[in-house]
Protein backbone atom coordinates (compact mmCIF):
# COMPACT_ATOMS: atom_id res chain seq x y z
CA UNK A 1 0.00 0.00 0.00
CA UNK A 2 2.79 2.37 0.89
CA UNK A 3 4.46 1.69 -2.49
CA UNK A 4 1.27 2.46 -4.39
CA UNK A 5 0.85 5.75 -2.52
CA UNK A 6 4.47 6.63 -3.28
CA UNK A 7 3.96 5.99 -7.00
CA UNK A 8 0.82 8.16 -7.03
CA UNK A 9 2.61 10.91 -5.13
CA UNK A 10 5.59 10.88 -7.54
CA UNK A 11 3.28 10.93 -10.56
CA UNK A 12 1.46 13.95 -9.12
CA UNK A 13 4.74 15.80 -8.58
CA UNK A 14 5.77 15.07 -12.17
CA UNK A 15 2.48 16.37 -13.48
CA UNK A 16 2.85 19.56 -11.46
CA UNK A 17 6.41 20.09 -12.74
CA UNK A 18 5.46 19.77 -16.42
CA UNK A 19 6.14 16.04 -16.85
CA UNK A 20 9.60 16.73 -18.26
CA UNK A 21 11.28 14.13 -16.11
CA UNK A 22 8.55 11.58 -16.85
CA UNK A 23 8.78 12.14 -20.60
CA UNK A 24 12.48 11.43 -20.45
CA UNK A 25 11.62 7.91 -19.29
CA UNK A 26 9.40 7.18 -22.29
CA UNK A 27 10.86 5.46 -25.35
CA UNK A 28 11.80 7.94 -28.06
CA UNK A 29 10.23 7.55 -31.49
CA UNK A 30 12.74 6.80 -34.23
CA UNK A 31 12.45 8.53 -37.61
CA UNK A 32 12.62 6.08 -40.48
CA UNK A 33 13.20 6.81 -44.13
CA UNK A 34 10.16 5.91 -46.24
CA UNK A 35 12.31 4.71 -49.16
CA UNK A 36 14.44 2.20 -47.26
CA UNK A 37 12.65 1.79 -43.93
CA UNK A 38 15.90 2.24 -42.04
CA UNK A 39 16.67 4.86 -39.43
CA UNK A 40 17.26 8.26 -40.99
CA UNK A 41 15.63 11.43 -42.17
CA UNK A 42 13.29 11.86 -45.11
CA UNK A 43 15.44 14.53 -46.67
CA UNK A 44 15.66 15.86 -50.23
CA UNK A 45 16.28 13.17 -52.82
CA UNK A 46 19.59 12.97 -54.68
CA UNK A 47 20.02 10.60 -57.64
CA UNK A 48 23.54 9.86 -58.92
CA UNK A 49 24.55 7.87 -62.00
CA UNK A 50 27.40 5.47 -61.21
CA UNK A 51 29.78 3.61 -63.53
CA UNK A 52 29.48 -0.16 -63.09
CA UNK A 53 32.27 -1.57 -65.25
CA UNK A 54 35.07 -3.60 -63.66
CA UNK A 55 37.42 -0.59 -63.81
CA UNK A 56 34.96 1.51 -61.79
CA UNK A 57 35.12 -0.77 -58.77
CA UNK A 58 35.40 -0.25 -55.86
CA UNK A 59 32.62 2.32 -55.98
CA UNK A 60 32.30 5.16 -53.48
CA UNK A 61 29.48 5.99 -51.08
CA UNK A 62 26.96 3.42 -52.27
CA UNK A 63 26.57 1.88 -48.82
CA UNK A 64 24.68 5.07 -47.84
CA UNK A 65 22.14 4.91 -50.69
CA UNK A 66 18.55 4.06 -49.83
CA UNK A 67 17.76 2.49 -53.22
CA UNK A 68 20.06 1.40 -56.06
CA UNK A 69 18.92 0.44 -59.56
CA UNK A 70 20.95 -1.79 -61.89
CA UNK A 71 20.15 -0.87 -65.48
CA UNK A 72 21.45 -2.14 -68.80
CA UNK A 73 23.40 0.22 -71.07
CA UNK A 74 25.24 -0.06 -74.38
CA UNK A 75 27.16 -3.25 -75.10
CA UNK A 76 25.15 -5.18 -72.53
CA UNK A 77 27.02 -3.57 -69.62
CA UNK A 78 25.31 -2.24 -66.50
CA UNK A 79 25.19 1.17 -64.86
CA UNK A 80 23.73 2.18 -61.50
CA UNK A 81 21.28 4.86 -60.42
CA UNK A 82 21.77 5.47 -56.70
CA UNK A 83 19.04 7.22 -54.69
CA UNK A 84 20.05 9.04 -51.49
CA UNK A 85 17.80 10.67 -48.89
CA UNK A 86 18.35 9.38 -45.36
CA UNK A 87 22.11 10.01 -45.53
CA UNK A 88 24.10 12.19 -47.95
CA UNK A 89 27.72 10.97 -48.00
CA UNK A 90 30.60 13.33 -48.65
CA UNK A 91 31.76 11.52 -51.81
CA UNK A 92 29.91 9.39 -54.40
CA UNK A 93 31.27 7.83 -57.55
CA UNK A 94 32.66 7.22 -60.00
CA UNK A 95 30.05 9.35 -61.75
CA UNK A 96 29.04 8.61 -65.34
CA UNK A 97 26.55 9.83 -67.91
CA UNK A 98 22.76 9.69 -67.95
CA UNK A 99 20.58 7.41 -70.06
CA UNK A 100 16.99 7.55 -71.31
CA UNK A 101 15.86 4.87 -68.82
CA UNK A 102 16.69 7.26 -65.98
CA UNK A 103 13.82 9.60 -66.84
CA UNK A 104 11.08 7.08 -66.00
CA UNK A 105 12.99 5.47 -63.13
CA UNK A 106 13.41 8.79 -61.32
CA UNK A 107 10.03 10.36 -62.08
CA UNK A 108 8.29 8.34 -59.33
CA UNK A 109 10.49 10.09 -56.73
CA UNK A 110 9.28 13.60 -57.61
CA UNK A 111 11.61 16.45 -58.44
CA UNK A 112 15.02 15.05 -57.46
CA UNK A 113 18.54 16.43 -57.70
CA UNK A 114 20.06 14.63 -60.70
CA UNK A 115 23.85 14.26 -60.68
CA UNK A 116 25.64 12.78 -63.69
CA UNK A 117 28.66 13.41 -65.88
CA UNK A 118 26.91 14.37 -69.12
CA UNK A 119 24.66 12.81 -71.73
CA UNK A 120 24.23 12.35 -75.46
CA UNK A 121 23.45 15.69 -77.13
CA UNK A 122 20.04 14.46 -78.22
CA UNK A 123 19.15 13.43 -74.65
CA UNK A 124 20.13 16.68 -72.90
CA UNK A 125 16.94 18.60 -73.85
CA UNK A 126 14.88 15.61 -72.65
CA UNK A 127 16.60 15.83 -69.27
CA UNK A 128 16.01 19.60 -69.18
CA UNK A 129 12.31 19.08 -69.86
CA UNK A 130 11.89 16.37 -67.23
CA UNK A 131 10.82 16.97 -63.63
CA UNK A 132 14.44 16.89 -62.44
CA UNK A 133 16.79 19.46 -60.97
CA UNK A 134 19.46 19.09 -63.63
CA UNK A 135 22.80 19.49 -61.84
CA UNK A 136 25.05 17.51 -64.17
CA UNK A 137 28.80 18.01 -64.31
CA UNK A 138 28.59 20.02 -67.54
CA UNK A 139 27.30 23.04 -65.59
CA UNK A 140 29.01 22.61 -62.22
CA UNK A 141 32.52 23.55 -61.00
CA UNK A 142 35.37 21.02 -60.51
CA UNK A 143 35.12 21.60 -56.77
CA UNK A 144 31.82 19.68 -56.87
CA UNK A 145 32.63 17.16 -59.62
CA UNK A 146 36.17 16.30 -58.59
CA UNK A 147 38.84 14.07 -60.14
CA UNK A 148 40.24 11.26 -58.02
CA UNK A 149 44.03 11.19 -58.66
CA UNK A 150 44.10 7.47 -57.83
CA UNK A 151 41.70 6.59 -60.64
CA UNK A 152 42.01 6.70 -64.41
CA UNK A 153 39.46 8.64 -66.52
CA UNK A 154 36.68 8.04 -67.37
CA UNK A 155 36.45 6.25 -64.03
CA UNK A 156 37.89 9.09 -61.94
CA UNK A 157 35.02 11.59 -61.58
CA UNK A 158 33.81 11.71 -57.96
CA UNK A 159 30.90 13.83 -56.78
CA UNK A 160 31.23 15.91 -53.62
CA UNK A 161 27.62 15.20 -52.75
CA UNK A 162 27.80 17.28 -49.59
CA UNK A 163 28.81 20.38 -51.57
CA UNK A 164 26.20 19.78 -54.26
CA UNK A 165 23.40 19.53 -51.68
CA UNK A 166 24.75 22.64 -49.91
CA UNK A 167 24.40 24.46 -53.23
CA UNK A 168 20.82 23.18 -53.54
CA UNK A 169 20.09 24.71 -50.15
CA UNK A 170 21.89 27.96 -50.97
CA UNK A 171 20.04 28.39 -54.27
CA UNK A 172 16.73 27.38 -52.69
CA UNK A 173 16.01 24.82 -55.40
CA UNK A 174 12.64 23.20 -54.84
CA UNK A 175 13.46 19.52 -54.37
CA UNK A 176 11.12 16.72 -53.34
CA UNK A 177 11.76 15.08 -50.01
CA UNK A 178 11.51 11.31 -49.72
CA UNK A 179 8.00 9.93 -50.17
CA UNK A 180 6.52 6.46 -50.59
CA UNK A 181 7.17 5.08 -54.06
CA UNK A 182 4.92 2.03 -53.97
CA UNK A 183 6.40 -0.38 -51.47
CA UNK A 184 6.13 -0.47 -47.69
CA UNK A 185 7.87 -2.33 -44.87
CA UNK A 186 6.80 -5.03 -42.47
CA UNK A 187 6.76 -8.74 -41.80
CA UNK A 188 7.49 -11.19 -44.62
CA UNK A 189 4.50 -13.00 -46.12
CA UNK A 190 3.91 -16.69 -45.59
CA UNK A 191 5.70 -19.09 -47.92
CA UNK A 192 8.68 -18.17 -50.02
CA UNK A 193 11.45 -20.49 -51.11
CA UNK A 194 14.61 -20.59 -48.97
CA UNK A 195 17.60 -19.90 -51.19
CA UNK A 196 21.33 -19.84 -50.76
CA UNK A 197 22.14 -17.53 -53.66
CA UNK A 198 20.96 -16.06 -56.94
CA UNK A 199 22.64 -15.06 -60.21
CA UNK A 200 21.36 -12.15 -62.32
CA UNK A 201 22.66 -11.73 -65.86
CA UNK A 202 22.90 -9.06 -68.54
CA UNK A 203 24.60 -9.59 -71.93
CA UNK A 204 28.01 -8.37 -70.67
CA UNK A 205 27.60 -8.27 -66.88
CA UNK A 206 26.66 -10.52 -64.03
CA UNK A 207 25.64 -10.01 -60.42
CA UNK A 208 25.23 -12.66 -57.77
CA UNK A 209 23.85 -12.37 -54.25
CA UNK A 210 24.35 -14.69 -51.31
CA UNK A 211 22.26 -14.53 -48.15
CA UNK A 212 24.21 -13.75 -44.98
CA UNK A 213 22.42 -14.98 -41.88
CA UNK A 214 24.80 -13.09 -39.60
CA UNK A 215 24.36 -9.74 -41.40
CA UNK A 216 20.70 -10.29 -42.40
CA UNK A 217 21.31 -9.05 -45.93
CA UNK A 218 22.31 -10.20 -49.41
CA UNK A 219 26.05 -9.90 -50.08
CA UNK A 220 26.68 -8.94 -53.70
CA UNK A 221 29.32 -10.02 -56.17
CA UNK A 222 29.91 -8.20 -59.46
CA UNK A 223 31.33 -10.20 -62.37
CA UNK A 224 32.40 -12.96 -59.95
CA UNK A 225 34.22 -10.62 -57.54
CA UNK A 226 33.00 -9.56 -54.11
CA UNK A 227 31.29 -6.19 -54.58
CA UNK A 228 33.38 -4.08 -52.21
CA UNK A 229 32.86 -0.38 -51.66
CA UNK A 230 35.90 1.88 -51.34
CA UNK A 231 35.29 1.81 -47.58
CA UNK A 232 35.85 -1.95 -47.57
CA UNK A 233 32.21 -2.79 -46.91
CA UNK A 234 30.69 -5.56 -49.05
CA UNK A 235 27.72 -3.94 -50.76
CA UNK A 236 24.38 -5.63 -50.45
CA UNK A 237 20.71 -4.97 -49.71
CA UNK A 238 18.29 -6.18 -47.10
CA UNK A 239 15.67 -6.52 -49.83
CA UNK A 240 16.78 -7.51 -53.33
CA UNK A 241 14.22 -6.84 -56.05
CA UNK A 242 14.57 -8.62 -59.39
CA UNK A 243 12.26 -6.79 -61.77
CA UNK A 244 11.72 -8.47 -65.13
CA UNK A 245 11.25 -5.69 -67.68
CA UNK A 246 11.18 -5.28 -71.45
CA UNK A 247 14.54 -3.99 -72.71
CA UNK A 248 14.43 -2.63 -76.24
CA UNK A 249 16.54 -0.39 -78.48
CA UNK A 250 15.89 3.33 -78.03
CA UNK A 251 16.45 6.15 -80.54
CA UNK A 252 19.65 7.17 -78.74
CA UNK A 253 23.22 6.08 -79.41
CA UNK A 254 26.52 6.56 -77.60
CA UNK A 255 29.49 8.40 -79.14
CA UNK A 256 30.79 5.28 -80.89
CA UNK A 257 27.38 4.37 -82.33
CA UNK A 258 26.25 1.84 -79.75
CA UNK A 259 22.46 1.78 -79.43
CA UNK A 260 21.16 2.74 -75.98
CA UNK A 261 18.69 0.23 -74.53
CA UNK A 262 15.48 1.36 -72.85
CA UNK A 263 14.29 -0.50 -69.75
CA UNK A 264 10.50 -0.23 -69.57
CA UNK A 265 9.66 0.40 -65.91
CA UNK A 266 6.12 1.72 -66.41
CA UNK A 267 3.46 -0.93 -66.85
CA UNK A 268 3.30 -4.34 -65.22
CA UNK A 269 5.19 -7.59 -65.13
CA UNK A 270 6.70 -10.30 -62.99
CA UNK A 271 9.75 -10.60 -60.80
CA UNK A 272 11.03 -11.76 -57.45
CA UNK A 273 11.35 -10.21 -54.01
CA UNK A 274 14.26 -11.60 -51.98
CA UNK A 275 14.30 -11.00 -48.23
CA UNK A 276 15.13 -12.93 -45.06
CA UNK A 277 16.89 -15.65 -47.03
CA UNK A 278 13.83 -16.43 -49.17
CA UNK A 279 12.61 -15.72 -52.68
CA UNK A 280 9.00 -14.75 -53.39
CA UNK A 281 7.60 -14.93 -56.91
CA UNK A 282 5.92 -11.59 -57.44
CA UNK A 283 4.05 -9.24 -59.74
CA UNK A 284 4.85 -5.56 -60.20
CA UNK A 285 2.59 -2.75 -61.34
CA UNK A 286 3.19 0.91 -62.11
CA UNK A 287 0.31 2.77 -63.68
CA UNK A 288 2.19 5.90 -64.82
CA UNK A 289 5.62 7.50 -64.77
CA UNK A 290 4.73 9.57 -61.70
CA UNK A 291 3.27 6.59 -59.83
CA UNK A 292 5.24 4.27 -57.59
CA UNK A 293 5.90 0.58 -58.23
CA UNK A 294 3.83 -1.85 -56.19
CA UNK A 295 4.71 -5.50 -55.55
CA UNK A 296 2.25 -8.28 -54.80
CA UNK A 297 2.10 -12.04 -54.52
CA UNK A 298 0.23 -13.94 -57.21
CA UNK A 299 -2.94 -13.75 -55.08
CA UNK A 300 -2.79 -9.93 -55.09
CA UNK A 301 -1.63 -9.46 -51.49
CA UNK A 302 1.15 -6.97 -50.87
CA UNK A 303 4.72 -8.12 -50.34
CA UNK A 304 6.27 -5.93 -47.69
CA UNK A 305 10.01 -5.21 -47.84
CA UNK A 306 12.49 -5.70 -45.01
CA UNK A 307 13.78 -2.39 -43.61
CA UNK A 308 17.19 -1.57 -45.03
CA UNK A 309 18.87 -0.77 -48.32
CA UNK A 310 17.07 -1.89 -51.49
CA UNK A 311 18.65 -2.93 -54.78
CA UNK A 312 16.44 -3.22 -57.88
CA UNK A 313 17.86 -5.29 -60.72
CA UNK A 314 16.17 -4.32 -64.01
CA UNK A 315 16.67 -7.28 -66.33
CA UNK A 316 14.88 -9.21 -69.06
CA UNK A 317 16.44 -12.52 -68.05
CA UNK A 318 15.14 -14.94 -65.45
CA UNK A 319 17.45 -15.28 -62.43
CA UNK A 320 19.20 -18.51 -61.50
CA UNK A 321 18.50 -19.61 -57.93
CA UNK A 322 20.44 -22.01 -55.75
CA UNK A 323 17.88 -23.39 -53.35
CA UNK A 324 18.69 -24.66 -49.87
CA UNK A 325 18.78 -28.42 -49.55
CA UNK A 326 16.51 -30.20 -47.07
CA UNK A 327 19.45 -30.80 -44.72
CA UNK A 328 20.49 -27.15 -44.91
CA UNK A 329 16.93 -26.05 -44.11
CA UNK A 330 16.86 -28.34 -41.08
CA UNK A 331 20.20 -26.95 -39.84
CA UNK A 332 18.97 -23.39 -40.31
CA UNK A 333 15.85 -23.94 -38.21
CA UNK A 334 17.68 -25.53 -35.25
Amino acid sequence: MFFKRLVVFCAAILLLTGCSAFSDLLPKSVERNVLSGREGTNGPVLAVKIDDTNAAHPQIGLEDADVIYIEQVEGGLTRLAAIFSSVIPERVGPVRSARISDIDILSQYGRVVFAYSGAQKKLLPVIDAANLQNLGAQAQPPSIYTTDPNRVPPFAMVLRADLLMAKVLEKNYQISTAKKVGWSFGEAPEGGKPIQSVIMRWPAARYSAQWSETESRWLLSHNSRSNLAESGIVLGPTTLVIQIVSITDSEYKDKVGGVTPLSQTVGSGSGFILRDGKSYAALWNRTSASAGTTWTLRDGSEIKFAPGQIWVALTDKEPEFTYLSASAKATKTK
